[in-house]
């Protein structure tokens, strides 16, 4: 077998389709764009646990779906829009669990409270990045995804354009619009 670590992720992509290739094209894939698929679940979750659930959600339906992938194109962009679109459902169902946690009877109450993190043991610094990423978080998914691609990924509008299949002018406006929206959050 071929040293897969020089292979490029469209012969990996086919590599996977062959029973004999397949894991360790799999763990090829994985293994290049495991950090990257992360950092995206981990900026769009704000923390690393689900991060780490949205990534393995991410890898397991990319692997499933990868007979779609279109090698003519850069893998990560179609694993991004995999994280992209695992991060949003995980989103969707916290919402629902934290509608369903704070619908609890007044009796519970002292089990949230235990689960609260004790501000006060943080230093400051851990504070506002901390703030600063639940704010990147709660931007409308339209800002959000502009924002963390071009900041936080150092992806370019271009690369960013074609990702989310909207124009480099759309990528620059909504850029602006989440940086404003970001710094307005975050002077409250």
């Amino acid at each position: 077998m071929r040293d897969l670590a020089a292979a490029s992720d469209g012969e990996l992509a086919a590599l996977a389709g062959h029973a004999a290739t397949a894991q360790a094209a799999y763990r090829a894939l994985m293994d290049r764009h495991r950090a990257a698929a992360f950092r995206l679940a981990r900026h769009h979750c704000g923390n690393d646990d689900a991060a780490l659930d949205v990534t393995q959600q991410s890898f397991i339906a990319a692997f499933a779906a990868l007979h779609r992938y279109d090698p003519a194109r850069p893998f990560f962009h179609w694993l991004a829009r995999i994280v992209l679109n695992k991060s949003r459902d995980w989103a969707r169902r916290r919402k629902v669990h934290r509608l369903l946690t704070f619908a609890r009877p007044i009796e519970d109450a002292h089990d949230l409270a235990a689960c609260t993190p004790d501000p006060e043991r943080e230093v400051a610094d851990r504070q506002q990045l901390t703030r600063a990423l639940a704010a990147v978080v709660r931007l409308p998914t339209r800002l959000k995804d502009v924002l963390v691609l071009r900041t936080l990924d150092g992806m370019t509008q271009t690369e960013t354009a074609a990702l989310l299949g909207i124009t480099e002018k759309a990528v620059e406006t909504r850029l602006y619009r989440a940086r404003a929206k970001l710094s307005e959050m975050l002077r409250d």
